[in-house]
């Protein structure tokens, strides 16, 4: 007894020092969900304050910035789906990783987003839209729809599905994939899968990261019955640049002596007599503008708003879920669309320009564990820093072959940290394409300037016998526009409505943003020696 006694307090002891060794629970992982529209643009959102704020057009969406963080700079380096996407699932500009353009495609292998979260103990699920040609089979869980997908009664294809099916995704390639048809509004029917993989598939012992993509608000518009009266009788605020553009633009975008006005870039009304918003709302041919440009204008606005309500109500759903479920505070909430999208600015339709309405992004993030309530950010990040920020909130590190950024910093306290980026880069490569015919440009942005450069020539290769380049006759894209610059002065021109290239009292400030661009495009690795063609138009324009 007495030997038990006295080993007793020994036992204790060894106890507790083997307990003190033990690895001390980690900290809690949040969850990360990812929302994405498709061409959800700023302008119509509530909380970025625009002419069609008052109109409430996402009262749910807003809370993630009245609860959090929104950022008033966020770019696109290339506003088309396919590479948005590629540089956000990447982090990297296109000519890293390879998708330049609508064709673009996006091995298993280079899911890398994917790749990072899954090491760090996520179970991960890609639903919705995806646009990367190649399966998203870098995640645990998918099912989305194949390319642009419908609008209605929308087929998806996932590891299960009720039948297998050849589907092209591109040139060259065909895939035999298992897809499911969805009775519904691809909205509802996309919440409805993000629904029940949250409740019913997903290994509840692992933190989740689901990206949920919407289709909506893309065009052609369909939106859901139920919305068909919203804002039915509402007359939608005009942009003024809608009827008066000014000196916006170059002969670049016009053509000399305006030449090309009713060719380059889809408008709302009649001047575009290739591509304009009139053709697509069934407008009558026969009526003139102003009336015509009017009708197109209200009914492309309500149609497009009225898929932003279905969005926005969809969204509302999974807030519903995660709040039941009590796990709403330890989920990070971001919301984004894939680039933004011209709603009549300019008389421009669809996206593509370097333009402010084309080129930014919303960003809106909630988690209320890190962020303060209502923060307004204006550091200027980029779609490529989307990955490495979502990966250091997951607790890992940016690899070193991603491009971008982390803004984790940002989120923690809205304030950019010392050294941070003062300007991004834009490249929008698919010239004349789609019948939109926007001439294929880059540029730099900082907060206060933007300085474009329209090079205007296909970056596909050249037909060597004939020396031109490779002729499409679905496209114009073997028609070279004319090289010229823009430089918009954003603190007094912030509707960019006054091309000031070539005024003298702008010469230190543009030739400093020249050395600048120069620069970002060596280190992003956005040179063009695999194209010789557009740098001997680069070179030969770039002091003119």
């Amino acid at each position: 007894m007495c030997k038990t006694f006295h080993l007793l307090p020994a036992f204790l002891f060894v106890l507790a020092v083997f307990s003190s060794c033990e690895k001390k629970p980690a900290v809690e992982q949040p969850n990360i969900l990812f929302i994405m529209s498709d061409d959800h643009t700023t302008q119509a959102f509530g909380v970025y304050g625009s002419r069609l704020a008052r109109l409430n057009p996402t009262p749910t969406i807003d809370r993630l910035a009245n609860e959090g963080i929104l950022f008033e700079n966020a770019f696109c380096t290339n506003s088309i789906c396919t590479p948005s996407r590629a540089s956000i699932m990447t982090g990297q500009y296109g000519q890293v990783n390879g998708v330049y353009d609508l064709s673009g495609k996006l091995k298993p292998d280079n899911q890398y987003l994917a790749h990072e979260i899954k090491k760090l103990g996520y179970e991960t699920a890609m639903i919705g839209k995806w646009h990367l040609k190649y399966a998203p089979e870098a995640f645990d869980y998918y099912n989305v729809l194949p390319g642009q997908g419908n609008y209605f009664n929308p087929t998806l294809y996932g590891r299960e599905g009720d039948k297998k099916e050849e589907i092209k995704f591109e040139e060259g390639l065909v895939r035999e994939v298992s897809t499911t048809q969805y009775d519904g509004h691809s909205s509802d029917i996309i919440t409805d899968i993000s629904l029940d993989w949250l409740m019913n598939k997903r290994d509840k012992s692992k933190p989740f990261f689901l990206m949920h993509h919407f289709k909506a608000p893309h065009d052609f518009f369909e939106f859901a019955p139920r919305y068909k009266d919203y804002l039915e009788d509402v007359e939608i605020p005009e942009p003024a640049n809608m009827w008066y553009n000014g000196n916006n633009g170059s002969v670049g975008t016009r053509g000399e002596n305006n030449s090309l006005t009713d060719t380059i870039g889809s408008s709302i009304g009649h001047r575009n007599v290739i591509r304009n918003m009139g053709m697509h709302m069934e407008i009558d041919p026969a009526i003139p503008d102003p009336e015509y440009k009017s009708l197109a204008y209200q009914e492309y606005l309500k149609r497009y708003l009225r898929c932003v309500k279905g969005v926005d109500d969809n969204v509302k759903r999974i807030f519903d879920y995660l709040e039941k479920e009590g796990i709403m505070d330890n989920t990070i909430i971001i919301y984004t669309g894939d680039q933004g999208f011209m709603l009549g600015e300019h008389d421009y339709i669809d996206k593509r320009w370097m333009y402010e309405e084309s080129m930014r992004m919303p960003f809106l993030v909630r988690y209320p564990k890190m962020i303060k309530r209502g923060i307004r950010a204006d550091a200027i990040v980029n779609n490529t820093d989307f990955a490495p920020t979502m990966i250091e909130l997951a607790g890992g590190t940016v690899p070193d072959y991603m491009q971008g950024s982390s803004f984790k910093k940002i989120l923690e306290t809205g304030i950019e940290p010392e050294g941070w980026q003062q300007e991004t880069y834009y490249r929008y490569w698919m010239h004349m394409a789609h019948k939109h015919n926007n001439p294929a440009h880059f540029g730099i942005r900082t907060k206060d300037y933007k300085l474009i450069f329209f090079y205007g020539r296909d970056y596909k290769v050249r037909n060597t016998d004939a020396q031109q380049w490779a002729h499409n006759p679905a496209s114009m894209s073997d028609f070279e526009t004319p090289p010229a610059w823009e430089f918009y002065d954003l603190k007094n021109d912030p509707e960019e409505m006054d091309n000031r290239y070539g005024d003298d009292k702008y010469a230190p400030i543009i030739a400093d943003l020249k050395t600048r661009l120069k620069q970002l495009r060596a280190q992003v690795k956005e040179n063009d020696a695999d194209f010789p063609e557009i740098q001997k138009v680069v070179d030969a324009h770039w002091d003119k």
